[in-house]
């Protein structure tokens, strides 16, 4: 883990997240990953947050899920920026707005430097809106392990 990681979040945090997304995951058919970096790469240091946070998606496979029901928050720690990134079913039924008060929530938390407790919201209520527009159905599977993408 990396050092800015480390001095943010304990190990126990970390492990609460994760368990955050299993709940909130319960009472929907779709799926929440969050992802933590230190810092951008050096091929991303002409993108947006918003085309980092889309790259990120891709290549942890949230694009995969069958009704893409995906919802990527992405950090960028040392920046102190973020970006919740929805895949296109989500997109379709969930206005923009949406996002953007769950974001606005995160960064009440984060402008208090209480990142886990940011995060924690961050997951709460996109379970909540996910679980309005994309129930669980008999045949739900959690396609996507509940974990923190950290570097």
């Amino acid at each position: 883990m990396q050092n800015l990681i480390k001095k943010m979040f304990t190990q126990e945090e970390l492990d609460a997240i994760v368990s955050a997304i299993g709940e909130a995951e319960k009472n929907t058919s779709g799926e929440i990953q969050i992802s933590i970096r230190q810092k951008r790469r050096w091929s991303e240091r002409k993108l947006n947050i918003d085309e980092i946070a889309q790259s990120e998606f891709y290549s942890l496979g949230m694009n995969k899920t069958s009704k893409k029901t995906g919802v990527l928050i992405f950090l960028l720690l040392e920046e102190r920026k973020f970006y919740i990134f929805a895949d296109k079913g989500i997109f379709a039924k969930v206005e923009t707005s949406v996002w953007e008060k769950i974001a606005g929530d995160m960064s009440s938390q984060f402008l208090k430097n209480d990142f886990y407790h940011g995060i924690i919201k961050g997951i709460q209520e996109a379970g909540k809106v996910l679980s309005l527009f994309f129930p669980p159905g008999a045949d739900d599977v959690n396609e996507l392990p509940n974990t923190i993408s950290v570097s």
